[in-house]
């Protein structure tokens, strides 16, 4: 059944552009990486997405191996967009990327033109596409000659199955070398997706710079660390959480010291009159460098109140000074 999108969906929510592109992308994104595969709730998925589109969120983030199973994210996306959201296709932002395992043998991981030619059409099969407006190398490959998967990338546009191309994961200098290649080859870089969150800053080590440097966006993805920057964490171990299940956020690397600085960080939210998440997102939106914060979403609630963060965008530079003193103790 079509979706009648909202009229006021692009009312409240923040727009940026992306680097020195033509390209504006919402100030919060979503992604798809977990709650969107075959082994979730399939109506679950679709109503969050629908939910996010009426609230102005454009830009919905894929990967070759997001699910689980890997494929099943952006099959799922496939079936909503046609069914409920085909109407609205120029009105999206569609990305997917191809850089980690996904199928058997020599040819399905990290970054030669045979994985990520392959991997990309495997993607449009799998969304019902003829193109993704971004399309990522999702992380370097320390084998294949960087010269490789940039010629690809460039490849990729020239044969119209991406509007613009981006890196994920690619660390300063190595990030700074690949936008040369690309931007000598006539299609450049518009976009980096790192993780960065509060917990998680290597990116002010120089990747952020170089973006400036080149006129290249920023996709902060993880901006929650996995959970750990909301309210869940304030008492007690969620038995449905990430920690519990041990997915990807081990218990045994959570220090009390940790979680006692989550507890003083949701107080200071909380007189900030936000959530933690909420301030969480905030602060990686105050460095202009930041075109983008990616978040997941398991219920529509939850999707609604990272939206609130736009009501409170703002800090004081004693709040930053604050924050950072918190932060320190970790």
């Amino acid at each position: 059944m079509l979706h009648r999108a909202l009229d006021h969906r692009y009312g409240t929510m923040v727009y940026n552009r992306c680097g020195k592109s033509g390209l504006k992308l919402p100030a919060i994104s979503l992604g798809l990486w977990h709650n969107f595969g075959s082994v979730d709730i399939f109506e679950n998925g679709k109503t969050i997405i629908l939910n996010a589109f009426d609230s102005g969120i454009t830009h919905f983030d894929l990967a070759n191996n997001y699910g689980p199973e890997p494929g099943s994210a952006e099959e799922n996306f496939g079936k909503i967009l046609h069914h409920n959201l085909r109407l609205y296709r120029d009105e999206m932002v569609i990305s997917t990327k191809a850089g980690y395992y996904m199928w058997k043998g020599p040819y399905g991981d990290w970054g030669s033109k045979k994985y990520l030619i392959a991997s990309l059409e495997q993607s449009l099969h799998r969304m019902g596409l003829s193109y993704v407006d971004i399309f990522y190398h999702h992380r370097p490959d320390p084998e294949t000659p960087l010269e490789e998967t940039m010629a690809t990338l460039d490849q990729i546009v020239r044969q119209g199955k991406a509007l613009y191309v981006g890196l994920s994961n690619y660390p300063a200098e190595l990030a700074k070398e690949a936008a040369k290649i690309l931007k000598n080859l006539g299609t450049p870089c518009i976009i980096h997706q790192p993780k960065y969150s509060m917990f998680e800053r290597w990116v002010e080590g120089g990747l952020l710079d170089v973006l400036e440097e080149e006129g290249i966006g920023c996709i902060a993805f993880s901006p929650l660390a996995q959970g750990l920057l909301t309210d869940r964490y304030l008492k007690e171990i969620p038995t449905d959480s990430r920690m519990a299940r041990n997915q990807f956020l081990k218990k045994e690397n959570v220090s009390p010291e940790r979680f006692e600085i989550i507890r003083k960080l949701n107080d200071f939210a909380q007189n900030r009159g936000q959530s933690l998440a909420q301030m969480a997102i905030a602060w990686l939106l105050k460095d202009k460098r930041i075109t983008s914060v990616l978040i997941g979403a398991s219920s529509v609630k939850q999707l609604q109140n990272n939206l609130d963060t736009l009501k409170n965008l703002n800090f004081s530079n004693d709040e930053l000074i604050q924050i950072e003193t918190i932060l320190k103790n970790q």
